[in-house]
């Protein structure tokens, strides 16, 4: 079993930063990767960063110069940072974990935190 607790998200103004922090837990071996999800009322849920082991990252376009994911080893916690928001960015944020057990790559879900960015 695997727990990821997330916090960080809010409400706040176009042009500001927020530090998304996603903490995991439980049982687990060895961790392939981490990263965020997010989804906006009525679109898909799109990767929006991920981080693997070997602190490989990868983030959606629309992001890129804006958004660094960030992971701590020893804490098992993987960061988002946030900056020069946008209206949409507004979103439910998800953190996942990707994790190797005898069965392959089982991925885990964060409850999901809500990011709101005003115009």
């Amino acid at each position: 079993q695997v727990q990821l607790v997330e916090s960080g998200g809010g409400l706040v103004q176009a042009g500001e930063s927020l530090r998304l922090s996603c903490a995991a837990s439980g049982s687990f071996f060895s961790i392939n990767a981490m990263g965020w999800y997010r989804q906006a009322p009525g679109k898909a849920r799109e990767r929006v960063a991920s981080i693997t082991s070997g602190s490989g990252t990868n983030y959606v376009d629309s992001v890129k110069g804006r958004f660094t994911i960030s992971r701590d080893g020893a804490k098992n916690t993987v960061y988002l940072q946030m900056n020069i928001l946008k209206p949409e960015d507004t979103a439910v944020y998800y953190c996942y974990l990707d994790r190797a057990t005898g069965r392959g790559t089982e991925r885990s879900w964060g409850q999901g935190t809500q990011v709101t960015v005003s115009s």
